[in-house]
């Protein structure tokens, strides 16, 4: 071969692969460019509404401000809203569209008890005593919601097709309010279901979670005086502390995937009394309800153990308790191909100072903050980490999820330092990038039957034969229960 015929020959073979290179490279989606320059044109009005759900400081059950402004920025986006559904008052759902398919979208917005927090990287109450948002629901709802309006402008331009719903969904730090909507049947007829979290990473999320339960124990005695005549009295509050000895002692008999918590709500008013009258709320998880189920019910029968011993009588009442995640991998990969196009939230040099500061305040690595995008995780079989209502919509379902960094890698979560970030840019980042990368899902979703078709499949398969039943007691939502 001559050299003219090299010359050649290396000349089509580098033509026919960079031919081949630019026929494996993937097209820029136009609707997936337009939800992103739809969330950035309502970026400062979200960081508004995000800002005023944050001030709010509003707890379980009892987010009416936050509810109320969600509700009234969805029927300004052109939603239909449906208020107070599930017999829950703060609980809503917004619609737009028609037909198949049905895509739902959650958004939470209830903050815990006593953490309010100025916008500053050290601890110091805006209110003290309050609640804040310590897990970032303020920014939350704003993300979600802001993705179903972008989806639902392309709707109402005919450039989709289908049902884009919104469910404003309260009490998930404490009663898990998607339970109650759950049993209304209200996502019944939904294909797919999209969720977020705020959290210290950006990546799709397909671990399982806890599955958990919580109950109030009460126990009853008799009041005496507690020098002149304890022998008249029954200690409610003897009988408590034989309970929680109880379950501390049957911690070292537990699997090491099982967690019990408890909180003494009440034992004893004063101490030159016998008190009549204790109670504390248990909670226990494991990696799945069947883990579950047994320690949940041993702990109750120990209750009965201590009320025999103190010589008193016991009452338990369910509270509620929520599944694991059922995870579904296929939408995750479908996620996972959407964070890549975004790439990492990109933050300043005053956000990375705020960040450390937090850091040093918190004890960790003053590494600032991280939003890299890393592989898809495998799921783990037992997966650890928190619990979430999302794990019962997940068993109902199909439910894609995703986590956004919204404060400094490490900070411990349902802190101040949390809601110190939740009230600034760095919240605000992570809410509207979360809002772009749900929506772009959801382009994918509207457009590609045999996507959905998949995720459908994935979910039947996962759940198989296991009918859903919602761990919660009859009658309505405990509204008025508080902390």
């Amino acid at each position: 071969m001559n050299k003219f015929s090299i010359l050649l020959g290396g000349a089509l073979l580098l033509s026919s692969s960079t031919v081949f290179a630019q026929k494996k490279a993937p097209k820029p989606d136009p609707l997936k460019a337009t939800v992103q320059q739809t969330i950035d044109s309502r970026f400062a009005e979200m960081s508004n509404l995000s800002d005023q759900i944050w001030a709010f400081e509003e707890i379980a059950f009892q987010e009416t401000q936050s509810s109320a402004a969600l509700s009234a920025y969805a029927e300004k986006m052109g939603f239909k809203v449906t208020r107070g559904v599930g017999e829950i008052p703060t609980a809503f759902v917004a619609e737009y569209g028609s037909g198949s398919p049905i895509i739902g979208i959650m958004g939470e917005f209830d903050g815990l008890p006593g953490l309010s927090q100025n916008k500053v990287p050290f601890k110091s109450p805006l209110h003290e005593g309050a609640p804040g948002h310590g897990c970032g629901h303020n920014l939350f709802g704003v993300a979600s919601l802001s993705a179903a309006a972008a989806i639902k402008d392309l709707i109402a331009e005919g450039k989709l097709q289908g049902t884009v719903r919104f469910y404003g969904t309260p009490a998930e730090e404490k009663f898990f309010g998607k339970l109650w909507m759950i049993r209304a049947g209200l996502m019944d007829d939904v294909d797919i279901m999209m969720d977020w979290h705020p959290e210290d990473v950006t990546k799709t999320d397909v671990q399982k979670g806890l599955a958990l339960v919580d109950f109030i124990v009460e126990f009853k005695g008799q009041a005496a005086h507690a020098s002149a005549d304890p022998w008249n009295g029954r200690s409610a509050s003897d009988a408590l502390e034989l309970y929680t000895t109880g379950i501390n002692y049957y911690r070292e008999h537990i699997k090491p995937t099982v967690r019990i918590h408890y909180h003494i709500q009440d034992g004893g008013q004063v101490v030159n009394v016998v008190p009549d009258y204790s109670r504390l709320w248990v909670r226990v998880r494991d990696t799945s309800r069947e883990g579950l189920m047994p320690v949940w019910k041993q702990v109750e029968k120990m209750a009965e153990g201590a009320a025999i011993m103190a010589n008193v009588s016991h009452e338990v009442k369910l509270v509620s308790g929520v599944h694991e995640i059922l995870v579904n991998r296929t939408g995750s990969a479908a996620m996972q191909k959407n964070l890549e196009t975004l790439g990492p939230i990109t933050y300043t040099q005053e956000e990375q100072d705020f960040a450390k500061k937090i850091q040093e305040a918190t004890g960790k690595p003053q590494i600032g903050l991280v939003s890299e995008i890393k592989p898809m995780e495998e799921t783990l079989e037992h997966s650890m980490g928190g619990s979430t209502d999302v794990g019962d919509v997940s068993w109902v379902v199909p439910t894609i999820r995703m986590t956004a960094t919204t404060a400094p890698n490490g900070t411990p979560w349902h802190s101040w330092a949390v809601v110190a970030c939740g009230g600034m840019s760095i919240g605000h980042k992570g809410m509207g990038y979360a809002a772009k990368a749900l929506a772009m899902t959801m382009v994918d979703l509207y457009q590609s039957e045999t996507l959905r078709n998949e995720v459908k499949a994935e979910f039947k398969t996962k759940k198989g034969d296991y009918v859903y039943k919602g761990i919660i007691p009859d009658g309505p939502p405990p509204l008025n229960a508080g902390y």
